[in-house]
């Protein structure tokens, strides 16, 4: 430690040395910074989870037949039988998967229809395969969606991950808020558009009903009444031959309830021929109804069939109407394909509104022909992360406060205090850069991450103390007479072991965090935030405790 006292107080007796570490500390400061604009760090709330499972979700058009969302699972299902890793696939055509909390979240629950289908792989345990459920996933999507969206036109196909933190809608959800039902469907496929232009975003999807043809049976009440017929009849009729229903009960001794007896016309005898009016009323035309005089009654004579429009659902929030437009992002954060499309869109809807912005990244659009106004609001795990950071960084604050407040009281010194929470603050050089080593040295991208800010925090503590120690004896051995600048260097070179100890002891115990998928960041944090707090501890420290006229020399 002699050697080290001596390097103090050389640096401490020249203005030079001392100017060189204030510059080099500047900047690695700034440098490291940077690397968060520049992207040679990238920010995200949680990094992709490796998990025994993944599911996928697939919305054939409004309208379609169970057998052609079918056809579209099995052309799925062959793509995935030629997985290795693959033990096992679970299809659900016409509703959803058996709920867990991701599934609550998206919907799952709500599946109740022909045109949707879900289906769950399962693979080998994450522990015997090398390669990660998500890479698994960003290598068969554009597989699985070539070869199968084209099969019925309008198919959309989205490969579900299990989430690493909290699980939203979507990675990236757009809300579009407006009272013209129409002009709101145009602008919502020009958002879904843009947003399948953008770099890295996937399973770009618009949560509404296309609208399409469909036969509608008018019931003329005149005709029914003359026949002898009930309503009712007429009704069970329908729903038997193409729906089916109950019929009847069945009591059993094995069974604690009674069973039902449902009845429906076969496949092959229910199925029209063509879409089109004389394909159904051939179909009507063979169905008759015994009215109570006994007599056949065709259901053709008591119906008209007329072509309309389908009625979309009209989804709302907060009692206004809206669309979502969903989108995943492909091994990346939210955040930069986000502020991409963000850009693309205020260029583009410039032309036709005004463009305002409002909360946070949310656009406000004006028609300025009609002056009817559109908001676009940005949500899914997006609104998480900006969410999560915005209250970590609130955390970190008032960290610094509370420790600046502290040491005011306790030092009554301001100055004495800024130099603790200066040194306590530049740890987040070691964060960032430690990020990017790791980075560097993993197949897959190391974010900066929610449990990387948790653990910058929890450093602010580690990093006070170890100003703290060098402050406190350098003040000590002042007070006993001995002249500040000798004071200092031996203060650094005396309370460098335990110093080290200390963080060596943190190191170590983080390593383990490291190799965690979630935790890593904190893990890094500690890690790599330690080393510079002790590099600014020891150096960097001194030098500021020199120039500060707060510890006052024996002269």
């Amino acid at each position: 430690m002699k050697l080290f006292e001596k390097i103090i107080y050389s640096i401490l007796n020249s203005k030079f040395k001392k100017f060189l570490v204030l510059l080099i500390t500047l900047l690695a400061f700034l440098g490291s910074i940077m690397m968060l604009p520049t992207k040679m760090v990238l920010a995200k709330m949680l990094p992709g989870k490796s998990a025994n499972t993944y599911s996928i979700y697939v919305d054939t058009p409004a309208g379609s037949s169970i057998k052609q969302t079918k056809k579209v699972t099995q052309c799925i299902n062959s793509v995935l039988q030629k997985e290795k890793e693959v033990i096992n696939i679970e299809t659900f055509l016409g509703l959803g998967s058996p709920l867990d909390y991701a599934g609550l979240v998206k919907g799952s629950g709500f599946k109740r229809s022909e045109n949707v289908a879900e289906i769950v792989v399962n693979l080998t345990s994450k522990h015997k395969r090398e390669e990660k459920s998500y890479m698994m996933v960003h290598r068969l999507r554009p597989v699985i969606q070539k070869s199968c969206e084209n099969l019925i036109k309008g198919t959309s196909i989205k490969m579900i991950e299990q989430p690493a933190g909290p699980p939203t809608l979507a990675s990236i959800v757009v809300e579009l808020y407006g009272q013209n039902t129409q002009k709101v469907r145009e602008i919502a496929n020009e958002i879904a558009e843009i947003l399948k232009k953008t770099k890295n975003l996937v399973d770009v999807d618009v949560m509404q009903d296309h609208i399409y043809k469909k036969f509608e049976l008018q019931v003329d009440k005149e005709k029914v009444i003359r026949s002898g017929i009930s309503i009712k009849q007429l009704n069970q009729i329908l729903y038997i031959a193409f729906e089916g229903m109950d019929v009847a009960i069945k009591n059993s001794g094995n069974s604690p309830e009674q069973i039902p007896l449902f009845l429906v016309l076969s496949k092959k005898t229910k199925d029209l021929s063509s879409f089109s009016k004389k394909a159904l009323r051939d179909k009507l035309s063979s169905l008759k109804l015994m009215n109570k005089k006994g007599m056949m009654i065709p259901v053709i004579e008591l119906v008209s069939i007329k072509k309309v429009n389908s009625e979309p659902t009209i989804m709302s929030k907060d009692l206004k109407k809206m669309v979502n437009i969903t989108a995943e992002t492909d091994l990346v954060s939210q955040v930069y394909p986000l502020l991409r499309a963000r850009t693309k869109m205020k260029e583009f809807f410039s032309k036709d509104y005004n463009v305002t912005d409002t909360h946070l990244f949310n656009l406000e659009l004006k028609d300025k022909k009609t002056g009817e106004i559109y908001d676009l609001n940005w949500d899914g795990e997006m609104k998480v992360t900006m969410d999560t950071f915005r209250d970590l960084g609130a955390a970190f604050i008032a960290a610094l406060v509370l420790i600046f407040l502290l040491m005011v009281i306790y030092y009554k010194s301001f100055a004495i205090s800024g130099i603790i929470l200066l040194g306590s603050f530049l740890s987040i050089i070691g964060v960032i850069v430690g990020h990017w080593i790791m980075d560097i040295f993993t197949v897959d991208t190391f974010f900066l991450t929610a449990t990387s800010l948790i653990g910058f925090i929890a450093l602010m503590g580690i990093s006070s103390r170890n100003s703290l120690l060098l402050i406190d004896f350098t003040i000590s051995l002042i007070d006993k007479g001995m002249p500040k600048k000798e004071a200092i260097a031996i203060a650094t070179a005396t309370r460098a072991k335990p110093i080290f100890l200390t963080a060596a002891a943190i190191i170590l115990a983080s390593t383990l965090l490291a190799r965690d998928p979630i935790f890593g960041g904190l893990g890094v944090a500690l890690i790599f935030g330690t080393i510079a707090a002790v590099a600014v501890s020891l150096i960097f420290v001194p030098v500021l405790m020199d120039n500060t006229k707060s510890i006052k020399d024996t002269k």
